[in-house]
C-alpha cells in the first residue's frame, strides 16, 4: 500500500506512558478520536487549525488533507473496526495511536496523531499496523527453572503474545519480552512524577530469575529524567545471564551505579543483580525482561519465559507467562 507520511519526523519508540502525563491521557484520547472522525467526515479546516507551523507547511492545510483522504479512501475504503487505542510519549511529544481495520485492507492500520507540548498537532500518519514477528518457538517450553525477577508485587505494562498486549512482539529477538513496574492506587508514582525517586519501582531490587552465569553486565549509564530517554543506549545498565541450553535472560534499564554482578559471576535464583532504574531507552523507571537464544541482543530469537510459583491478580500460577495488566508477585512473598 502506497500510503504517505504526513508528519514531521518524530520518533515514537517508547516503553510506557510516563506517569507524570497520565492525567491528560483521557483528554488526548478523546482529541485523537475527534481528529480521526473529522478526517473521515471531511472537516479539514477544523483539523488544519490544530496544526503547528511545521505541519501547516508539510501538509498544505485543508487542501492537502482532502487529497490525502481521497487517496486513502480509494486504497482502504472505510474504517470497519477499532481494535485498540493508546496514548504514549516520546520526549516532549504525546502520541495517540489507533489500531483499526478497513474494508479494503486485509491487515491492521495504525492511525497516529502526534501532539507537541502545547497539544498542537505536529504529526499525522496512516500506515499498515505492526504484525507479531514470526517465531519457531511459539510452543517452546522453558528449560530453566525461572522465578519472577523481583520480590514485591509489580504490574505488567507490556506483556503477552499479541501486538495489542505487547509492542515488543514485532521484534524477533524480543518476541516475548516484558515491561514491568509497580502501580499503587492506579499510579506509578507519588507527587508529580518529575523525579525518578517519585516512582515506586525505582531503587527496588532486581534479582536473578534463575541459576546461571553472568555473560555481560553494564553500569555507569545515567538515569533519564522521566519523560525523556536515551535512544542510543538501548538497554541502559543491564545484566545478561546464561542459564544453559541456549537460554539467556536480559534484564535492562537498571539504576546507575547499582549493578552488583560482573561477567563470569555465578548467580542463584533470587540473588540481587542491581536496582530498578530508568537508564537507556526508557521513559520512566521500569524493568525490561526477555529471554532469547543468544547472548547478543541484536542477534537472537526470542524465547517464551515461563515463570514458576507466582501470583497473578492474587491467583496462584504454578507455571505460566504473565500478560499485560496483571499484578504479579512471587508466591514466596
Amino acid at each position: 500500500m502506497n500510503t504517505r507520511l504526513i508528519a514531521a519526523a518524530v520518533a515514537i519508540a517508547l516503553i510506557t506512558v510516563p506517569a507524570a502525563a497520565q492525567d491528560d491521557t483521557a483528554r488526548l484520547t478523546e482529541k485523537g478520536r475527534t481528529l480521526t472522525q473529522q478526517f473521515y467526515t471531511g472537516e479539514y479546516e477544523a483539523i488544519a487549525a490544530e496544526f503547528d507551523d511545521q505541519m501547516k507547511t508539510a501538509i498544505g492545510g485543508a487542501e492537502g488533507l482532502s487529497a490525502f483522504h481521497s487517496q486513502l479512501q480509494g486504497q482502504l475504503g472505510s474504517e470497519t473496526e477499532v481494535l485498540s487505542e493508546r496514548v504514549t510519549t516520546a520526549g516532549a511529544h504525546r502520541i495517540y495511536e489507533r489500531s483499526v481495520k478497513f474494508e479494503k485492507f486485509p491487515g491492521t492500520i495504525a492511525i497516529t496523531w502526534v501532539f507537541d507540548s502545547e497539544e498542537r498537532v505536529s504529526g499525522f500518519q496512516v500506515r499498515p499496523g505492526q504484525q507479531a514477528a514470526a517465531s519457531r518457538f511459539l510452543d517452546y517450553e522453558t528449560k530453566a527453572d525461572l522465578r519472577l525477577p523481583f520480590t514485591e508485587e509489580w504490574t505488567v505494562v507490556w506483556g503477552g503474545r499479541t501486538i495489542e498486549q505487547n509492542y515488543h512482539a514485532a521484534n524477533a529477538g524480543q518476541r516475548f519480552a516484558y515491561d514491568i513496574l509497580i502501580v499503587r492506587d492506579s499510579s506509578t508514582h507519588t507527587g508529580t512524577g518529575e523525579s525518578n525517586s517519585d516512582y515506586y519501582c525505582f531503587g527496588n531490587p532486581i534479582v536473578a530469575p534463575g541459576a546461571g552465569t553472568v555473560v555481560s553486565s553494564r553500569d555507569g549509564i545515567p538515569d533519564n529524567v522521566p519523560g525523556e530517554m536515551e535512544a542510543a543506549e538501548v538497554t541502559g545498565n543491564s545484566v545478561v545471564i546464561d542459564h544453559g541450553n541456549e537460554e539467556y535472560s536480559f534484564l535492562a534499564h537498571m539504576q546507575n551505579g547499582s549493578v552488583r554482578v560482573k561477567e563470569g559471576d555465578v548467580v542463584a535464583p533470587g540473588d540481587t543483580l542491581g536496582l530498578c532504574g530508568n537508564s537507556g531507552r526508557s521513559s520512566e523507571p521500569h524493568l525490561h525482561y526477555h529471554m532469547q537464544n543468544t547472548a547478543l541482543l541484536t542477534d537472537g530469537e526470542g524465547l517464551p519465559a515461563q515463570f514458576q510459583g507466582y501470583y497473578a491478580n492474587d491467583e496462584l500460577v504454578q507455571r505460566g507467562e504473565p500478560v499485560q495488566g496483571q499484578r504479579i508477585r512471587p508466591s514466596g512473598r
